[in-house]
């Protein structure tokens, strides 16, 4: 096997703190050839020092020069204009580049001629693929920095204290979606002593939060929703979102605390705690929607990287990118993952003449995850939404 070149710049979005490879990972891709490029300052977000990226092995160059002389382009989130203009055709560009909410973005790495891989897409139910899946291991940090903003918010004890000043109940936690982030939620709320309840649609749910200790929550008028190729529960129909909302409300009423999870790729996430049922809750309540983002969330009234407290007094924190909290952590899995895809791509039979990856579509893996290769998007879902848009803007 050639060499190849990687680079990795710092990330540009507000609020993002993670960094595509930590210090550890350049040291364990070195001996398959890997040279890899570093961004001064990349990983300072998450505290890791550029001195640590250089005794590792690395080179640090600044942005321009990076970006002519990588090979391939690691990133945590999709690439900001700028860095996508000066991306060279060839690039193999490969992040959480979140192709189904911004298939636009996908459009101009096409016409740039940039091979664009999404880790999002990433088939979660294929067992090989497992160490690069970054969704996982960012959704496992999520659910448990989730409990932690939410006992930091809660005014009260989340375990049962008896002191000489009393006994304090614990606190009733409820978590909404019960996949990676949800299960890790309920672990965490569960070690920290509260009372946890799960909920979940899939029938698979109930033996995973009981196996933690918690109880399960039925609502019997809502039918149980399998699991799809993609890892994701199907959705429900109207009447039945609408039972569900009504089978919730009462649940929501009871709690301390709620942090709900739901998520459907590329589309809008199911509505679980309506306004009313927040105007149920006692104040001091807290509330923490790890779905709240451009296209919405799970609770009515959360806004994005926001908190807001309702008139009855409940906290309702609007917490969509909390791995980036948790910036040194998250960076490390993110890396693991990331560096996984890399040398997957680099193994044998992989290789072009000039010792960087090639694709192959016929490969179960790369056929999911590649969005764009040879100046065509080839991502069959990102191409459709692309037609449908390009439809919609010819009716205009």
């Amino acid at each position: 096997m050639g060499s190849v070149t990687v680079g990795v710049l710092r990330e540009r979005a507000r609020g993002e703190c993670r960094v595509a490879l930590v210090p550890e990972s350049v040291a364990r891709l070195a001996p398959g050839g890997v040279r890899v490029l570093v961004e001064p300052g990349a990983g300072a977000a998450a505290w890791f020092a550029d001195a640590d990226y250089l005794a590792a092995g690395a080179e640090l160059v600044p942005a321009a020069e990076l970006l002519q002389r990588a090979q391939v382009l690691l990133c945590v989130g999709p690439p900001d204009p700028a860095t996508t203009a000066g991306l060279r055709p060839g690039t193999l560009l490969v992040g959480l580049l979140d192709v189904l909410r911004n298939p636009v973005a996908a459009g101009a790495w096409a016409e740039a001629g940039v091979t664009a891989l999404s880790l999002d897409l990433l088939p979660r139910t294929l067992s090989r693929a497992q160490p690069m899946d970054a969704l996982t291991s960012q959704a496992n940090i999520a659910g448990y920095k989730a409990v932690l903003v939410a006992a930091d918010t809660f005014a009260r004890f989340f375990p049962m204290l008896t002191t000489a000043a009393g006994t304090s109940r614990p606190a009733a936690v409820l978590v909404l979606g019960t996949g990676v982030a949800g299960l890790q939620a309920v672990a965490t709320a569960r070690r920290l002593g509260a009372v946890v309840t799960g909920y979940d649609v899939r029938p698979e749910s109930r033996e995973e939060v009981e196996s933690l200790g918690a109880r399960f929550l039925e609502i019997p008028a809502v039918p149980a929703v399998r699991t799809g190729a993609d890892g994701y529960a199907g959705r429900l129909a109207e009447a039945e979102q609408l039972a569900q909302q009504q089978g919730l409300e009462e649940a929501v009423a009871r709690a301390d605390v709620v942090i709900t999870t739901a998520q459907v790729p590329g589309g809008r996430p199911p509505v679980l705690v309506t306004a009313r049922a927040l105007d149920r809750m006692r104040p001091g309540s807290v509330v923490v929607d790890l779905a709240a983002g451009r296209s919405g969330g799970n609770v009515e009234r959360s806004e994005p990287d926001a908190t807001v407290v309702t008139a009855q007094g409940v906290t309702v924190i609007g917490a969509g990118h909390l791995p980036s909290a948790m910036a040194a952590a998250a960076s490390t899995a993110y890396a693991r993952n990331a560096g996984a895809m890399l040398t997957y791509l680099l193994h044998d039979g992989h290789d072009d003449h000039d010792g960087g990856p090639t694709v192959d579509l016929s490969d179960e893996i790369q056929a999911a995850v590649v969005v764009t290769h040879a100046g065509s998007v080839v991502h069959p879902a990102v191409a459709a939404l692309l037609d449908g848009r390009a439809r919609l803007g010819g009716s205009r």
